[in-house]
């Protein structure tokens, strides 16, 4: 998978994860912060508090640790599509 390709779906993912129902493109700021997180960290628990603390800095509220996991699992899975095995 080419990695325009890879940033494009993980970016329908975080558009579509919503959790302060903001709508698509409400979250461009923290799209793009999540988006090198995933390019920084290859381990679900480090990507979820990262996840936590991008969007908690952006709306003053902290969400919660199980759906910021599900949501890194999810995002380094499309990662490791992008990754050539050789």
């Amino acid at each position: 998978m080419e990695a325009q390709e890879m940033t494009r779906q993980m970016t329908n993912i975080l558009n579509e994860w919503d959790p302060f129902s903001c709508g698509a493109g409400g979250y461009d700021p923290e799209i793009a912060d999540v988006l090198q997180a995933v390019h920084d960290l290859d381990e679900p628990h480090n990507l979820a508090v990262r996840i936590q603390a991008i969007y908690e800095h952006s709306f003053e509220e902290t969400l919660p640790y199980d759906a910021c996991f599900l949501l890194a699992k999810s995002l380094l899975a499309v990662k490791g599509l992008g990754e050539c095995t050789l």
